[in-house]
């Protein structure tokens, strides 16, 4: 959670400073999601997500280097460069979709392959409050019931859709009760040890009987992008209040501190170990190479193109 959070609140400064430009949906506030789930998964579960997926390629496996590289265009990034904020890919992560909602249905889709394969895993399909009506969605629910599929479909509620609080945009607002025959639970998406038990639970649920809903209830910190300012639509008191009675990150420490897991000197030294170490990857990021511009026609097929097609109309390039 600390290497996220640095890692979110540098990529603030990078794209104030206009080295990271287009979309940046950062997701600071919500590390425990990402964190406990990703404890809780088996080696051969998959997730796909939402556009807000920088987190989920820390998880598996980027550096925070390869992710701010990735943002700032570079060819040292997670994609080379050329998918930035919302396309990067790892073994079983099936990257951040840049449609809303449009990850739900291959969600369910990877859910049938395992299903299909035999492979005893199981598809995390992960969506946003904002996401919750789109109809791909339901459709998503209705085959992975019907077939039973091992999908668990995680809606992350940070309150806000875009610029629109829950209330606004959702005649019911409780996003677990939403999946019609397929059970629901609601979790405290702030508090990383109650998220990993909850998927324990789910997944082992999802094996055995099909689909499960998950609502994970958390909160962002900055606006739905770098280009929403986040203070239009809600206070600056109610995000202060968030963060000084509800960081995931202050409850964990807490935890650990009351629990004797680590000491409050302890926790500290692996803050600013962490924190530096972000730092110094964000500063060689910056250093590193544009892709060169042939790269422009690469990665579109399996074989290059001039075998797929017999031409090359990039040789102006």
């Amino acid at each position: 959670m600390f290497y996220i959070r640095r890692m979110e609140n540098k990529a603030a400064e990078l794209y104030r400073a206009r080295l990271i430009n287009g979309f940046c949906h950062l997701y600071s506030g919500q590390e425990a999601v990402a964190v406990g789930l990703k404890a809780a998964m088996k080696e051969n579960d998959t997730i796909i997500t939402a556009y807000r997926c920088h987190a989920f390629a820390k998880m598996f496996g980027y550096t925070p280097r390869q992710i701010i590289a990735e943002l700032m265009g570079r060819k040292t990034g997670a994609s080379e460069g050329k998918g930035g904020s919302m396309h990067m890919y790892a073994t079983n992560f099936y990257g951040g979709e840049g449609i809303v909602g449009g990850q739900v249905p291959l969600g369910a889709g990877i859910g049938f392959a395992h299903k299909y394969n035999g492979n005893g895993a199981v598809s995390f399909a992960l969506y946003g409050d904002g996401a919750a009506s789109q109809g791909q969605i339901f459709e998503s629910y209705n085959m992975s019931q019907l077939w039973s599929l091992p999908v668990i479909f995680v809606c992350e509620n940070n309150k806000y859709g875009m610029g629109t609080a829950i209330h606004r945009h959702s005649a019911n607002d409780k996003f677990y009760t939403r999946g019609d025959l397929i059970p629901g639970i609601q979790v405290n998406g702030m508090k990383v040890e109650e998220v990993r038990e909850a998927v324990k639970f789910a997944r082992e649920y999802a094996v055995s009987n099909g689909p499960m809903l998950m609502e994970m209830q958390t909160y962002r910190y900055y606006g739905h992008s770098m280009s929403d300012p986040g203070t239009s639509y809600r206070t600056r008191e109610e995000v202060k209040t968030m963060k000084d009675q509800s960081d995931a990150i202050k409850h964990f420490t807490t935890l650990c501190e009351e629990k004797g897991l680590l000491s409050k000197e302890e926790i500290e030294e692996m803050r600013k170990k962490i924190f530096k170490d972000v730092d110094q990857q964000v500063e060689e990021a910056k250093k590193d190479e544009w892709p060169d511009k042939s790269a422009i026609c690469s990665h579109l097929y399996v074989n290059r193109l001039e075998e797929t097609r017999g031409m090359v109309p990039w040789h102006k390039v």
